[in-house]
């Protein structure tokens, strides 16, 4: 059974009551059932984690290497900050992609580069919480593809 882990970065446990004008009135929990029944139905595990902490996340990642074939992440601020993030993307060797609620290249100018998109598998932005379901979708079809 393929296995597919998300990770939510910081400030997206406020989804559904900030700034929904630019990220919607999901919330975080609507986003992870959502993306937990994909993977089912299509006979794959989903696990979902957030933090608002570099550390965790990075230590999710390392975490990740030889139990997880996939991973959907929203990095959040730290997409343009994170080298640690990066480097520990790069150290599992999992592919990934990268996801936003919104457009990054639509925001501020300190918000169009990223330290990940060059290594991702793949970039899903701009469509509000339906950019996870594509990105789940895109995960689904990967392993389906690509996993024992």
């Amino acid at each position: 059974m393929a296995k597919i882990l998300v990770i939510h970065g910081p400030n997206l446990n406020l989804l559904g009551q900030r700034e929904t004008d630019i990220y919607g009135t999901a919330t975080l929990d609507n986003v992870n059932n959502k993306l937990i029944e994909l993977a089912e139905s299509k006979k794959m595990h989903c696990s979902c984690f957030q933090s608002n902490h570099e550390g965790a996340i990075v230590d999710q990642l390392q975490q990740a290497q030889g139990n997880y074939d996939f991973i959907i992440i929203n990095p959040a601020a730290y997409t343009h900050t994170s080298v640690a993030i990066r480097d520990a993307l790069l150290a599992i060797n999992i592919p990934f992609i990268e996801t936003h609620l919104s457009n990054p290249d639509k925001r501020e100018l300190f918000r169009h580069h990223s330290y990940l998109s060059d290594i991702a598998y793949g970039i899903v932005s701009g469509m509000g919480a339906k950019s996870y379901e594509l990105a789940m979708h895109a995960a689904i079809d990967y392993c389906q593809h690509n996993c024992i």
